[in-house]
């Protein structure tokens, strides 16, 4: 057996911040495994049914909140955070502009769970060669039953906001989170943000659909995020006009975060938009053919939604934008062509138009 006592692990700890900041990571901290306060609010906003139908929240039992329990071993958790804006953002321009399609910010580049488990992977690989015995550590890319806003708050990497995402003092929230579980006995990062909300509400006020019941609680089921991307069966009527036009995902409760002032643009040139996707009009979308939706979301977030769900997000937002003979040529085309489930929501874009037709006579 080999001897471990040699391993200065404060040491260990400051490289695996410099390799995680040289591999692209904006900032890497650690902690233990001790979720049981974030264990106990996930048990009580299931028991809330806030979860919709994301019925996969409540499975593995309590591997989200019990790191060791999902891989056997875990002493800590390296967490880590990597921006994702891009510099030229245009949100409130496009959400301004109703015949445009806004589609959330995170979505507009590469699919970044496998850039950052490509990244964790290397530098698990640098944790690996830097110790004189096998170690056992497994990375995370919100593909596993991690509480990974937990786990970050717990890091210090920022706080939980009123708007159940983390926020960081000196970056806002425009971050993607990844994590290493290791068995190194790995020195815990002290150093926390404290919770920065004080009074402001400005995320809980101007979410489209009220989809906070108090501050840090989401009722997914009210949320565009869920609505146009986890929801798989028809938009509930009332909130097909608050959607507007997003039509994947939403970031109002962040674009409105007084803290995001201070985020950062990303470097990373997977990020960028790809094919015009945040300044693209909402019929131009609608009109692609599911081989272009296939060809154009390759290796995009977008993907997973398929292309029943692109048309029934878009069908919404074309009821809400302005009318025009265009718009209701490219609905009307559509007839026969889809499911029963997508032209549901054309003929509720078509009686939108008519309408506005019948109100201005």
């Amino acid at each position: 057996m080999k001897d471990t006592s040699a391993i200065d692990y404060t040491e260990l700890a400051q490289q695996i911040k410099t390799w995680g900041q040289e591999l692209g990571f904006q900032q890497v901290a650690i902690t233990d495994v001790d979720l049981s306060e974030a264990g106990q609010r996930l048990r009580d906003w299931l028991d809330k049914g806030y979860q919709g139908e994301m019925g996969w929240m409540a499975d593995h039992g309590d591997k989200r909140y019990r790191p060791e329990h999902l891989h056997p071993g875990t002493l800590r958790v390296i967490s880590v955070r990597m921006d994702y804006l891009s510099a030229d953002s245009n949100m409130i321009a496009v959400l301004k502009q109703p015949d445009k399609a806004y589609i959330s910010r995170y979505a507009l580049g590469r699919d970044y769970h496998k850039l950052i488990r490509k990244r964790l992977a290397k530098l698990a690989q640098k944790i690996e060669q830097s110790v004189p015995h096998s170690v056992e550590q497994r990375p995370f890319v919100d593909s596993a039953p991690v509480m990974e806003k937990a786990l970050a708050e717990k890091a210090g990497l920022g706080w939980v906001g009123k708007n159940s995402l983390v926020l960081n003092s000196h970056a806002g929230s425009w971050f993607f989170l990844g994590e290493i579980f290791t068995n190194l006995p790995l020195p815990i990062d002290q150093s926390t943000e404290q919770n920065q909300c004080g009074k402001c509400k400005a995320c809980l006020t101007v979410c489209p659909t009220d989809a906070f019941p108090e501050p840090y609680v989401l009722d997914a089921r009210r949320c565009i995020s869920y609505l146009t991307i986890e929801l798989k069966d028809a938009i509930p009527e009332e909130f097909r006009e608050p959607m507007g036009n997003r039509v994947f995902g939403c970031d109002d409760c962040q674009a409105m975060c007084p803290w995001n002032r201070f985020a950062k643009a990303s470097q990373e040139l997977d990020f960028l938009p790809r094919h015009q996707l945040d300044s693209t009009r909402l019929v131009d979308l609608f009109n692609w053919t599911e081989a272009e939706f296939l060809e154009r979301t390759a290796g995009s977030p977008i993907r997973r939604i398929g292309y029943e769900r692109w048309l029934r997000n878009l069908a919404v937002g074309l009821g809400n934008a302005p009318s025009s003979k265009e718009i209701i040529i490219a609905l009307e085309a559509r007839r026969g062509k889809v499911s029963e489930m997508v032209w549901e929501h054309i003929e509720w874009a078509l009686k939108q138009h008519d309408n506005r037709r019948s109100a201005a006579i």
